[in-house]
């Protein structure tokens, strides 16, 4: 009897009667091939992630871009490299210099200013007509001078700004005027450059569509 007990014990242990069947998992949810009217897309950091909601009627020339960023992964592994506290977070160079030369150079049109650069709205930073490319910003506060300056909002951060305000600052503007980076090093040199003369800055871990 003991000999049979013992080799029912071992039997449970090991599952008796077989292996319990295993639930099916569910199917992972894929983004969309094509970009929605409204979308979102998380964006991993040093200090967590936030969510920026996209939305096509803002700014459609802007929108469509940031979704091909967003999806081709050209701002994975990469830096916030211009961060002025109760301004503005800015981002948006790769961090390999070969991308930033393939990419940063196509520019897209103007979109009209629909919405205004309210705290928390994100819009690509321009240098005049027709020159939106990829970087991108993320506004602090109410920045009613952009709104004069034209600089189109594209979408808001949803969840997670208290992340945005969270991220290195203190290197100031970047150069010239300020002390910070150099935007034609970052060109050029990538993170290279900016892990080697600017290491506390925050990195963007990852963009991608946040599917719900």
């Amino acid at each position: 009897m003991r000999t049979g007990m013992l080799v029912c014990v071992l039997a449970a242990l090991a599952g008796c009667g077989g292996e319990a069947p295993k639930q099916a998992e569910a199917p992972k949810k894929k983004a969309p091939a094509v970009m929605p009217d409204v979308w979102k897309a998380r964006i991993e950091t040093t200090h967590g992630p936030f969510v920026i909601e996209v939305s096509r009627a803002w700014a459609p020339k802007g929108a469509e871009r940031f979704w091909k960023l967003v999806t081709t992964g050209f701002f994975d592994d990469s830096r916030f490299f211009r961060v002025r506290p109760g301004f503005i977070v800015q981002f948006g160079m790769a961090g390999d210099p070969m991308v930033n030369a393939m990419v940063g150079s196509t520019a897209i049109d103007d979109d009209p200013v629909k919405e205004k650069n309210a705290r928390g709205t994100v819009a690509f930073a321009q240098a005049g007509k027709n020159s939106r490319s990829t970087q991108v910003y993320v506004n602090l506060k109410d920045n009613r001078e952009l709104d004069r300056a034209a600089f189109v909002p594209f979408g808001r951060v949803v969840e997670g700004m208290d992340v945005v305000e969270k991220l290195y600052g203190g290197y100031g503007e970047w150069s010239p005027p300020g002390r910070g980076p150099e935007p034609a090093r970052i060109q050029q040199q990538g993170n290279s450059y900016l892990d080697a003369r600017f290491p506390k800055l925050d990195q963007l871990k990852k963009a991608a569509v946040a599917v719900e």
